[in-house]
């Protein structure tokens, strides 16, 4: 797996070089040497959409229980975690989720709710995804004209969807449960009792899916962050002194985002991601240096975010661990008669 992962990123890399030296190099740096200050109001400007992201994931863990839920601030702090991972790691930008569910369980939530509470922020966030970028190719059809390219984006988008509703109907109908008792019977086999913490994790799943609105707003609040990220692209572009509306920045942003989605395979998204910006970037009459500007520049954000969430990360596993020691040294109080 981890060859394959290592080929993939290596093709990546060398897809994304090749794209740099045959639309110009220098160009392209000079393009992002200009975007500084947008730079600068991006790396800024993520904070909002992590507090919503984080808030929608915190409000997806409210189960009918009642139980009490970390603060925003730990969900917030975990978001980061969480983006650093899947951005700057060789994870499939997976990885991010399953070690902040760790830490998310380890700050009091329990191992079993944390897991599903994941798994629906995760499915919200997918399916809020396919919904932005198929209301992005909508605004396309009425941005440009019709042509070969927009057939196909738009064909993408159906699928996207399509494989959205999927995700969301197979956890309905079982896709949890199957994969739950698979786990803890490979887990029996090896003579490993870790799996049982999960037993009961489709019910968990599927309780705080029915929990109050807590899905609708946990939706609501993915697809508003996604929208910021339009916002985002309009900042940058005007930066480099190229021009772009919101509706266009929200066209932009959905297939840059959904090409990121299909290279899960290819650490980073390195060069599908660029290909991405470039053949979209195409349609409003974007050079191919200004798509991949705007695409480095998007990077370096992460890069500005992600590093520090790598630091972030590893005093959380120290920190949180000491502090769920202590808790469990401390002798409860005892009542007085």
């Amino acid at each position: 797996m981890k060859s394959i992962t290592l080929a993939a990123g290596v093709i990546g890399l060398g897809l994304t070089v090749w794209m740099l030296e045959q639309f110009g190099a220098c160009s392209i740096l000079d393009l992002v040497m200009a975007g500084g200050w947008g730079l600068a109001a991006a790396i800024c400007f993520h904070a909002v959409q992590v507090a919503l992201s984080a808030q929608a994931w915190r409000i997806m863990s409210n189960g009918p229980d009642g139980a009490a839920v970390p603060s925003l601030r730990d969900y917030s702090l975990l978001r980061c975690v969480r983006e650093g991972i899947n951005n700057l790691l060789p994870v499939a930008q997976v990885g991010g989720e399953v070690l902040s569910t760790r830490l998310l369980a380890r700050r009091g939530l329990g191992g079993r709710r944390a897991a599903a509470a994941t798994i629906c922020d995760l499915t919200m966030e997918l399916f809020s995804q396919a919904l932005f970028t198929v209301a992005g190719l909508g605004l396309l059809l009425f941005l440009v004209k019709r042509s070969t390219v927009t057939d196909r984006l738009v064909e993408s988008a159906a699928v996207l969807l399509a494989v959205g509703i999927c995700v969301v109907a197979s956890q309905w109908l079982g896709a949890v449960a199957v994969a739950e008792k698979l786990m803890v019977r490979i887990a029996g086999h090896l003579g490993w009792n870790g799996a049982n913490g999960i037993r009961g994790l489709h019910g968990e799943v599927m309780a705080l899916y029915k929990t109050d609105h807590n899905a609708v707003t946990c939706l609501t609040l993915q697809f508003f962050a996604w929208i910021l990220g339009a916002v985002e692209v309009c900042l940058l572009l005007h930066a480099m002194g190229h021009g772009c509306s919101l509706a266009q920045g929200f066209v932009i942003e959905g297939v840059g985002q959904a090409a990121k989605s299909a290279g899960f395979a290819v650490p980073g998204a390195l060069g599908v991601s660029e290909g991405g910006y470039i053949m979209v970037g195409s349609l409003f009459g974007m050079p191919p240096s200004v798509a991949l500007a705007l695409s480095l520049l998007k990077r370096l954000r992460e890069i500005a975010w992600g590093v520090p969430s790598l630091i972030l990360w590893q005093w959380l596993e120290h920190s949180w661990r000491a502090e769920a020691r202590t808790a469990e040294k401390s002798p409860l109080p005892t009542s007085s008669l």
